[in-house]
């Protein structure tokens, strides 16, 4: 039951990081002026889109791994590697709010928060999994 629940926490980051990585890394314009609150942050820069996009992907591809194989080794580091981007991300929409309506500032945030915990749950089921095993054993 406990690796349902580590890959039930990891498909939503896994498929968050691997769609807009896959959007900026094949589309970054695209990405930049349809991706609500983007293109609020200018000026648009192709290079700097296709370097997070590709950089989006990597975490996607370890956070795949850890999907298919939720072992330890590889569930921590691949939602820490996750959590690393999308924790402060999470602090940078709460304290930059700027859409311009406010359900678009509620709607970011709450998303961003509950996709940052996700990350978080998953090294935590994976860690007491681990110690109920040792525990049993």
């Amino acid at each position: 039951m406990n690796t349902l629940a580590i890959r039930a926490a990891l498909v939503v980051p896994f498929l968050d990081e691997l769609v807009v990585g896959g959007w900026n890394q094949l589309f970054p314009e695209s990405f930049y002026t349809t991706f609500p609150t983007v293109d609020l942050n200018p000026p648009f820069s192709e290079h700097f889109a296709r370097d997070f996009g590709g950089a989006t992907l990597a975490v996607a591809l370890v956070l795949g791994i850890a999907l298919v194989k939720p072992r330890t080794h590889y569930v921590v580091p691949a939602a820490g590697a996750f959590s690393l981007f999308a924790v402060p991300h999470f602090f940078f929409h709460l304290v930059d709010t700027h859409p311009p309506v406010m359900w678009q500032a509620v709607v970011l945030t709450t998303a961003n928060a509950l996709v940052a915990l996700l990350g978080l749950a998953a090294i935590l089921l994976a860690v007491l999994r681990d110690r109920r095993a040792a525990t049993a054993a």
